[in-house]
């Protein structure tokens, strides 16, 4: 069987996005073993290091910051600055 080798070309984006991105509410569900489901009632993911090391774990419940509610708030939709000729 051969690979294959595919190439995405992408063109410069001519404007950006600027977005906040927060976690909310855990929603691992601790009861999924039995087959029954419970959630610990974590409202909020709260980094349990440094940046870079265990900033990944909640220091509320344990769980990895991927059980938590995502939530993406666009800031704003800017332009990328252009280079003026003179």
């Amino acid at each position: 069987m051969r690979k294959r080798q595919v190439v995405v070309r992408r063109e410069e984006p001519s404007s950006y996005t600027i977005r906040n991105v927060r976690y909310g509410e855990c929603q691992k569900n601790h009861a999924a073993g039995v087959g029954g489901y419970a959630v610990d009632g974590c409202r909020e993911f709260m980094a349990s290091g440094e940046e870079g090391t265990a900033a990944l774990t909640c220091a509320a419940c344990g769980c990895h910051r991927n059980f938590h509610r995502r939530e993406v708030e666009t800031v704003c939709e800017c332009s990328s600055p252009t280079s003026t000729e003179a």
